[in-house]
């Protein structure tokens, strides 16, 4: 079941604030203010300017501070109200905005829409009500500050995030969601301020992300996958679009690395321009990557096909995704290949059923609980989504499409969504574990260490995976092509 306190992570403010309480000018006198609060059986009035924008607030402790025997009647709101006012956008991050009230001790936070005109309230007892103290001091940790510098303190806050909600009880994979969520508000907040800098772009773009932030499932460590989708523009603008977009790709990734993604070893970025074209471009490069079938074309296909707009409109990424099901429904033997290749990441089972040891130089037997058990499983799953048109990119949303459809049976469904739980969970937890030891957060699990429930809940995990991973691939010819 969902902690009721996962709201405050991953929903916008628009879901919890109230009404917006009355409006007045800074003319009018404190003597209405205080009478509309009555009246409205509010704690506050928010102060608009001519254009209804908020530029001030005045609450029941104002008038205890400030109006009660100190200013007539009739003084204007003006000189009572708190301005400049803080607040909002009702497509903010409610964590955002809880940690913002924490921050600055306040209890009132107007949410506001493009033009600063106020849309409704957010009160901090009834904010604070749906968490525990825990999740609300983890909160305030990720409301750092809005530079690269505020946002890599956010990603490192994560650690101490995630440990809060798995001991809330939330699952492992509602965690590792809510850490991608964080992830991609921070790639959202870095695009605009790359863009403060370079200026408006000669043509609109979409900025998307692939690999394991496409599917919502980052880890503690991911690095960068991501790429843009500019909009189509005649030929003699190359030279402009390229002095714009060259420069601007090299920021963006630079400043993601200062927020915390390092540089993808890959270049699996922006700044090459493999993953930075027109979505005709784009869609002609899909297009050569199935017919050509290169090792190189499996490779990007394997991690570009998880792809997920996070910036501009997303309406490209979908038609992108369109022409994908279509080129895939075309060239089914490019499918069949990826199913070769993706057969080649085998569980870590011995044969005799114990846990293969992945890296034999160390005392101990340590399993790469990412490579050897989340990715045979997540790979299979995105074989059989992509051969069957499926659209979402999440491993288990990926299940449920399935399921939905009739290629994986509803209870095969549910145990794939369990075995993917128990995997992420114990890899979490070791990342968890790392941090905490000061070390990086890595993929290597010493399994035979964990309780012996653990271990066999593990073990029929990954026997599960197998099994599922043979079947898909053996759908598609055993993988020979």
């Amino acid at each position: 079941m969902t902690s009721p306190g996962l709201a405050l992570f991953t929903g916008p403010v628009g879901a919890a604030m109230r009404t917006v309480p009355p409006l007045l000018s800074p003319a009018a006198p404190v003597a209405q203010a205080i009478e509309a609060m009555r009246a409205a059986d509010e704690s506050s009035v928010i102060v608009v300017d001519e254009a209804g924008r908020a530029v001030g607030i005045l609450t029941e402790r104002d008038v205890l501070r400030r109006v009660a025997f100190r200013l007539p009647a009739d003084a204007p709101v003006s000189a009572a109200m708190s301005a400049p006012v803080r607040s909002v956008p009702q497509d903010e991050r409610l964590y955002r905005a809880v940690g913002l009230m924490r921050a600055h001790g306040l209890r009132h936070l107007p949410v506001v829409d493009g033009k600063g005109r106020p849309l409704g309230m957010l009160r901090r007892f009834e904010t604070y009500a749906a968490a525990s103290a825990r999740l609300l001091a983890a909160v305030e940790t990720l409301a750092r500050g809005d530079d690269e510098a505020g946002f890599a303190a956010t990603r490192a806050a994560q650690a101490g995030l995630a440990r809060t909600l798995l001991d809330e009880g939330l699952p492992a994979a509602e965690v590792i969601g809510v850490v991608s969520e964080i992830n991609l508000d921070i790639h959202r907040w870095v695009v605009e301020r790359a863009l403060a800098v370079a200026g408006p772009p000669p043509v609109p773009f979409t900025l998307l992300v692939m690999g394991s932030a496409g599917r919502g499932e980052s880890q503690l460590a991911p690095d960068q996958d991501n790429g843009l989708i500019l909009q189509d523009y005649d030929d003699a603008r190359h030279g402009e679009v390229d002095a714009w977009f060259i420069p601007f790709a090299e920021d963006l990734n630079r400043r993601l690395e200062a927020a915390g993604f390092p540089l993808c070893k890959g270049h699996v970025m922006a700044r090459n321009p493999v993953w930075r074209k027109t979505l005709t471009q784009w869609k002609a490069q899909v297009t050569l990557w199935a017919e050509r079938r290169s090792p190189v074309a499996l490779l990007f296909g394997d991690i570009a096909f998880d792809f997920r707009p996070v910036w501009g409109d997303a309406q490209p990424a979908a038609a992108l995704r369109e022409h994908l099901k279509r080129t895939l429904a075309a060239h089914p033997v490019f499918l069949a290949a990826l199913a070769a290749e993706d057969a080649k990441m085998t569980v870590g089972l011995s044969f005799w059923g114990g846990f293969r040891d992945d890296e034999p130089d160390r005392p101990g037997v340590r399993t790469d609980l990412k490579r050897s058990g989340l990715m045979p499983l997540v790979s299979a799953t995105r074989l059989l989504a992509l051969k069957h048109g499926v659209a979402e990119t999440g491993t288990r949303a990926r299940l449920a499409a399935l399921a939905q459809l009739g290629p994986v049976s509803q209870a095969e469904a549910e145990g794939l969504a369990a075995a993917f739980e128990r995997l992420a969970g114990a890899l979490l937890r070791q990342q968890l574990d790392d941090v905490a030891a000061g070390r990086p957060p890595g993929t290597l699990v010493e399994l035979p260490a964990l309780p012996r429930a653990e271990q066999a809940a593990i073990r029929a995990a990954m026997k599960r995976v197998a099994s599922f991973q043979k079947g898909v691939v053996s759908s598609f010819g055993g993988g020979v092509w």
